[in-house]
């Protein structure tokens, strides 16, 4: 137990420290934008004298250093600054943050159950026609672009002429599932759905690989040639040994399962980080987009450190280290 506190204690002191890094690359990049925030915020017809007055009262025309400090110190109290309609980003981030990560964590159980239903089922029936079947599905859902596969399900199942009227197409308004659980998951299943199949293509593969290596090993041989029955072998021992490499590898996929429903969300007109983002750039607002990019950021960093701590829970070796 010491070790797994020394080791959760070096994760969150290398947090702050990956948070500080990417704040601090976003605001550099997004510095060197053209976009002139008191052009946007004054209107093209704005004097010279009222834009000076603009940048010196909010500082834009302080050194860049004495900015990040600045908005780092906003950064801390959850302060994203203002878009140039005067909106604070921080309100707008929290209210549609959270559709993305709902969208983001059904397609991630989604694609995890998918996942080790057909990698477990590969690896039993290896080289065998069902093995075969889901090699095949592996590797088209590996092939398919999400944005794709969401217009083919829109046609397929959308309330769109030709479609069969089973989902929204289009999603004006969200409803909440504290609201509506009913409507909630009839709303967010061809999103969520659209986003997983490609990641369940590369996990089966993953969760296959990793099976077909602990079935080999010596102790199962051993058990089975004992008289365990080969389902407890294999539920009890070679599950939990196997799902090692995939859970390090899903902490990867977690990002760019975020950013998939980012793409998604556009598709089917859902007010999340994708519209919020596309709105900041259609209107070279900076401080939309840095503060879109930003949140999406720490968010990874945080999910990678959780997926790091289950890794360390599922593998009591890695302890010690």
């Amino acid at each position: 137990m010491s070790n797994l506190l020394r080791l959760l204690g070096r994760r969150l002191v290398a947090l702050p420290i990956m948070v500080l890094g990417v704040t601090l690359l976003v605001f550099v990049v997004m510095s060197f934008s053209s976009a002139d925030p008191a052009r946007l915020a004054l209107g093209e017809s704005a004097s010279a004298e009222a834009l000076n007055a603009y940048r010196e009262a909010n500082g834009l025309n302080d050194p860049m250093l004495v900015r990040y400090v600045r908005y780092l110190g906003g950064l801390v109290q959850g302060d994203l600054g203002q878009s140039f309609t005067g909106v604070p980003v921080s309100q707008m981030v929290s209210q549609n943050f959270p559709i993305t990560l709902q969208i983001t964590f059904v397609a991630l159980i989604m694609a995890v159950i998918l996942a080790l239903i057909l990698g477990v089922l590969g690896a039993l029936y290896r080289d065998r026609w069902p093995d075969q079947v889901i090699r095949i599905f592996s590797i088209a859902s590996l092939a398919t672009p999400s944005f794709w596969l969401a217009l083919l399900l829109i046609q397929a199942f959308g309330n769109v002429p030709g479609g069969s009227h089973t989902f929204p197409a289009v999603i004006t308004d969200w409803i909440r599932f504290s609201d509506d659980a009913g409507a909630w998951a009839n709303q967010i299943f061809l999103p969520a759905f659209a986003c997983a199949i490609p990641l369940s293509g590369s996990l089966t593969r993953v969760v296959r690989t990793s099976m077909v290596e602990e079935l080999d090993r010596d102790y199962v041989r051993t058990a089975i040639g004992a008289g365990v029955p080969r389902a407890e072998v294999v539920s009890r021992n070679v599950l939990r040994n196997a799902l090692i490499t995939p859970l390090t590898v899903l902490g990867l996929r977690v990002g760019y399962l975020m950013g998939g429903a980012v793409v998604i969300e556009m598709i089917f007109n859902i007010q999340g980080m994708g519209q919020l983002i596309f709105q900041g750039i259609t209107r070279n607002d900076v401080n939309i987009v840095q503060g879109v990019t930003i949140t999406i950021a720490i968010a990874f960093i945080i999910i990678n450190l959780v997926v790091d701590l289950l890794y360390v829970m599922v593998n009591p070796r890695i302890r010690s280290i």
